[in-house]
């Protein structure tokens, strides 16, 4: 049997209230919006480089996107003594459409503990990254852009492996 990415509904954020909460629901909707963009497709789609000789892939965007929360979140902000997720090139040339479940599940785990390593934290909590200060605030507005910037070369991806198109 071949795999299949699943289907995803996007939660709705709030549209007035805390900015804790707003935060973390414009970034929920640009991660749903990614594994949106990969709905439906098998493997072997996620994986096709639809623009040569570009590298970049859905495939290779999910990898990427887990690197950049297992980063972010969980080895700069909590400090946690952990491995990067994937080499910073292999995340975008090493996609093999045989582990691309495993690649998804990967990706929203790291997604689930992102959100864990921050969840009591306050916005205005710090960390020292490259001899700067840096909020965790920072970090949700960083992730909301990477996500954006990236999320256009999903749309592009999605409309030349299928046809399709949409939000």
């Amino acid at each position: 049997m071949t795999w299949t990415a699943p289907e995803v509904t996007r939660q709705e954020g709030p549209l007035a209230g805390g900015e804790r909460p707003m935060l973390q629901a414009f970034l929920d909707w640009q991660r749903a919006t990614l594994l949106n963009k990969c709905a439906g497709l098998t493997g072997t789609q996620l994986a096709e480089r639809a623009v040569p000789p570009s590298e970049l892939s859905l495939l290779g965007l999910l990898r990427h996107m887990t690197r950049v929360e297992r980063t972010w979140f969980r080895q700069r902000f909590a400090d946690e003594p952990i491995d990067d997720a994937y080499e910073p090139e292999a995340a975008w040339k090493a996609t093999d459409p045989a582990r691309a479940a495993a690649d998804y599940a990967r990706y929203t785990e790291e997604c689930r503990l992102a959100d864990a390593a921050a969840d009591n934290a306050p916005l205005d909590a710090t960390f020292t990254h490259n001899g700067q200060t840096v909020s965790l605030r920072l970090i949700y507005l960083h992730m909301i852009e990477e996500y954006a910037r990236h999320l256009g070369h999903a749309d592009l991806l999605r409309e030349r492996i299928d046809g399709t198109t949409g939000v």
